[in-house]
């Protein structure tokens, strides 16, 4: 099998050789990267990623092939959302050949699909520590020197790109939970709907306020949080009301901001299956899922407000929670598949929550 060759060029000059082994074709975007030994399916589709080209650190890709677009509950059974939503991605290893139980094609063919461009043979340990140092950087994958301009993610609403455009229900249970869709990873429906809810997902500048329901989801999604201030507007007038609210990584940031706080771009992000977290106020430690380039600052949050989550590797914010009023959010990903579980049971304080609520 013979590949062609392809290039990174990022914006400080630097360039990266590789062959190409997903759709042939030029594109920018954001340099990221994600330390996962699994997973590639669920990142690659996972909204929080749009408009990023993704770097993953363990060399080897592709190995277990894709599982297919099985439907169940509504969703797709093996993905997070209904597309790939990475501009680009870049291995250092590529498996030609897969082999697992579920796998129905290679990750090159869906790239293909879904005209993504792929490199492999690209020296990403070179690549990951040029980003340590200097921070997630601009780039542009070139194929066949067809030069593009390189592109900015965070300047668009990257979350009204990937939101819903109108109501869609999940569900029979007996719990009615609004979920804003800023991006929401398609784990969170199912977290909630195995727990007895119904789940009704809105937009993202949807005014959520005039439904009747039990419990507010505000769920992950890409880019800067500031370019929410619809959503924003929205979670204000609900912190003014009882009903159990539960955010989720962007959704923590959005409900933060809406109780007083700030946010800012972080160096390069959190994006791994391994990032320790601290729960506030004891000595238990989690390992958990994250996927996001900002981060709430908590100093300015109203006395009502206090951190919840730390992470331990940086010290930044992980999540905040309200003295009085059932309201809490991570910044990390309870619902994180492929995996650590440790914080799933979160999903069951929120439904706890819910159920004092209706008592």
């Amino acid at each position: 099998m013979t590949f062609k060759p392809i290039k990174l060029v990022l914006e400080d000059g630097t360039v990266f050789t590789g062959k190409s082994f997903g759709y042939h074709k030029s594109i920018a975007g954001e340099v990221v990267f994600n330390t996962a030994m699994t997973g590639y399916p669920e990142s690659l589709t996972d909204p929080s990623y749009k408009g990023q080209i993704l770097v993953s650190t363990y060399p080897l890709i592709g190995n277990y092939g894709v599982p297919s677009d099985e439907q169940e509950g509504g969703l797709p059974k093996y993905f997070e959302s209904d597309q790939i939503h990475v501009n680009g991605f870049i291995v250092s290893e590529y498996s030609t050949d897969y082999s697992h139980w579920n796998a129905e094609k290679s990750l090159g063919d869906w790239l293909k699909e879904q005209e993504i461009p792929g490199i492999f043979d690209v020296d990403t340990r070179a690549l990951t520590k040029l980003l340590r140092e200097k921070g997630s950087m601009l780039g542009k994958i070139i194929a066949d020197d067809g030069d593009v301009e390189f592109y900015n993610p965070n300047e668009d609403n990257l979350v009204d790109l990937v939101s819903c455009k109108e109501k869609i229900t999940y569900g029979d249970g007996e719990h009615k939970i609004v979920m804003v869709d800023t991006g929401a990873k398609y784990n969170i429906i199912r977290c909630l709907t195995k727990r007895g809810a119904t789940v009704v997902r809105v937009p993202w500048d949807y005014d959520f306020t005039q439904e009747e329901y039990d419990g507010l989801m505000l769920a992950n999604g890409p880019g800067d949080p500031q370019q929410c201030q619809a959503t924003i507007q929205n979670i204000k007038k609900a912190l003014g009301e009882d009903k159990p609210i539960f955010g989720i990584c962007l959704g923590n940031q959005l409900m933060g901001i809406a109780a007083g706080g700030g946010t800012h771009k972080l160096k390069y992000g959190h994006r791994s299956h391994n990032q320790p977290v601290q729960e506030i106020g004891t000595n238990t430690c989690y390992i958990t899922s994250q996927n996001h380039g900002f981060v709430l600052d908590t100093d300015s949050l109203g006395d009502q407000w206090e951190p919840a989550f730390v992470n331990v590797n940086d010290n930044t914010n992980e999540g905040i929670r309200h003295k009085s009023k059932p309201f809490f959010s991570t910044q990390f990903h309870p619902e994180a598949t492929s995996g650590p579980t440790d914080t799933e049971v979160l999903f069951d304080v929120f439904i706890e929550n819910i159920k004092k609520a209706k008592e």
